[in-house]
């Protein structure tokens, strides 16, 4: 029986419908107006639907960089870029039920409080005046929740802000949604018991991804120009590969992250990280040297003090290619858009070598027992007071031995010494720049099937600067026909092979991962730039 006289799935139906509630009339989609459950990609309803005026359309089409100037030289008002964003965020949400908290009367109150500054003064409120930014979950703002996807945390609204919020307010910018997640961030696609599954806009028969999956679909669908997502395993990286769009996966220590929530709270072994997810380099940039320049070290005590340093842009790049991570081989789009774009790269001028996942495999499965270090326990907790039931895609935690003391210590050995190897690897190529293989194995992969996290997990491992792109191919069911001539890797790669559909992830973009090494983001982000050139 459960406590406090509610069950899990009443207070999970209210949290609904209070979300649902929160929306006002004049941003809810008419009924008729609305695409038939059946219709599965929702990405052209904006333009398409007649509901958005031309200049709401304009404005939620318009990259950060452009807002931010059409904002100081007062074509738009603060409060005219919120309002539009906030009504192509609600749309995106009755579609893809991509939000779990929305914060519209405080961003107006926020834009409107801007504009006049502005109108009084003459200047601008730091480096981000009037642009909206939209968050994940699990960041604080006081008086929302942040429930994570658990039921005993509905209800339970934030008594303050998480060090990145107030850094963003500082600078200007205006937070009007948070974004769904799945239970603990923990899940490579967005699903919890509390708002259930967020889907992708191009397909809604396909993922999101996870954990960062609300941010994901909200920014594909034009319902936020720049998000902040994070990232310990994947978290930023998956959603982006699944929606074709822009994320940075930073080391530890360059953005913030005190102050925000976690299913795993106090798991040290490997370091969650926040970064910015958009639909450009550019815009990300505009995130990335607007908080470093914010001087985050000063507020949070694990930020590192290093300035932003841009990076000088080579003639040429000596790149790795990785072309499987010795688990599972990439499905057939994936593993022509990595064909095509080294191809692309060489012919620029680029120098092309191969990389070898020797130590992938072992550094998976590191991450893996890192994440149930506990035996499950601060996740049982946090679903013990409501008898909320373990997902079926964590049972992992459910039946996990929890590792002592020293057996941790030795864990943090074998890792620290993995580190090392792949550092000498890296060093023993001569003049590396990066790595480029895949974000995931899929384009994307229908709800419930993504099982593998190994291309993005190793670096969260080794904390390498990463950033996620889509490198312009498609998913094409006439030329990426499944893979026959294929010595399975694992189980797993199995699995995946024998799940992927052309038909399902036809016309799906493709993303590529480059990975650059530690505390290199100014390098990795010029460098995708330069990749994008050559493509």
């Amino acid at each position: 029986m459960a406590t406090k006289g509610r069950t899990w799935q009443e207070i999970a139906a209210a949290k609904r419908a209070s979300l649902a509630e929160s929306i006002p009339q004049e941003w809810r989609v008419p009924p008729e107006l609305l695409p038939p459950e059946d219709q599965l990609d929702v990405s052209s309803f904006p333009a398409e639907s007649g509901w958005f005026t031309p200049e709401e359309l304009e404005i939620t089409s318009t990259p950060a960089t452009t807002l931010l100037e059409s904002v100081a030289s007062k074509k738009w008002t603060s409060e005219k870029v919120a309002r539009a964003f906030c009504k192509r965020a609600s749309a995106a949400h009755q579609l893809t039920n991509c939000l779990s908290e929305t914060l519209f009367p405080e961003a107006i109150a926020t834009a409107q409080a801007l504009d006049k500054y502005y109108k009084e003064t003459g200047k601008t409120i730091g480096p981000l005046h009037g642009l909206p930014i939209s968050l994940k979950d699990n960041f604080n703002v006081v008086g929302k929740d942040s429930t994570v996807g658990f039921i005993s945390w509905v209800n339970d609204p934030a008594k303050y802000n998480s060090t990145l919020v107030e850094i963003l307010k500082e600078a200007g910018a205006v937070l009007y949604v948070k974004t769904n997640v799945p239970t603990a961030m923990m899940i490579a696609e967005t699903v919890n018991n509390v708002f259930g599954r967020t889907v992708n806009p191009y397909n809604r028969s396909l993922t999101s991804g996870g954990s960062s999956g609300g941010e994901s679909a909200l920014i594909a669908f034009g319902g936020s120009v720049l998000g902040v997502g994070t990232d310990i395993g994947g978290s930023l990286r998956i959603p982006a590969a699944c929606t074709g769009i822009f994320t940075l996966r930073p080391s530890f220590g360059r953005f913030p992250t005190l102050r925000a929530r976690s299913g795993l709270a106090g798991q040290e072994a490997v370091n969650s990280v926040n970064g910015p997810m958009a639909k450009s380099v550019d815009d990300m940039i505009v995130f990335a040297k607007n908080v470093v320049d914010m001087q985050p070290w000063l507020h949070d005590p694990k930020c590192l003090p290093i300035p932003w340093r841009p990076w000088e842009l080579q003639k040429k790049l000596k790149i790795a290619i990785m072309w499987h991570d010795s688990m599972v081989l990439p499905t057939p789009p994936v593993h022509r858009a990595l064909k095509e774009t080294a191809e692309k790269l060489r012919k620029a001028g680029h120098d092309i070598v191969d990389w070898d996942p020797k130590m992938h495999s072992q550094a998976a499965k590191i991450l893996g027992r890192m994440f149930l270090a506990d035996g499950g326990k601060s996740i049982r907790k946090i679903l013990e007071p409501y008898e909320e039931p373990f997902r079926p895609e964590m049972i992992a935690y459910s039946i996990a031995t929890e590792l002592g003391t020293y057996d941790m210590w030795q864990l943090h050995q074998e890792r620290t010494e993995l580190c090392k190897l792949y550092l000498d690897q890296w060093n023993a190529v001569g003049g590396l720049d990066a790595i480029l293989c895949p974000t995931t194995p899929f384009a994307s992969v229908a709800n419930g099937k993504f099982k593998h996290v190994g291309y993005t997990g190793v670096f969260n491992i080794l904390d390498y600067s990463a950033v996620s792109f889509p490198c312009g191919t498609t998913a094409d069911k006439s030329v990426d026909t499944p893979h026959t001539e294929h010595d399975l890797m694992s189980d797993i790669d199995g699995e995946i092979q024998s799940d992927y559909d052309p038909e399902a992830v036809h016309g799906m973009p493709v993303n590529l991962q480059l990975v650059a090494r530690r505390l290199e983001e100014e390098k990795v982000l010029a460098m995708t730039k330069m990749v994008l050139d050559a493509l």
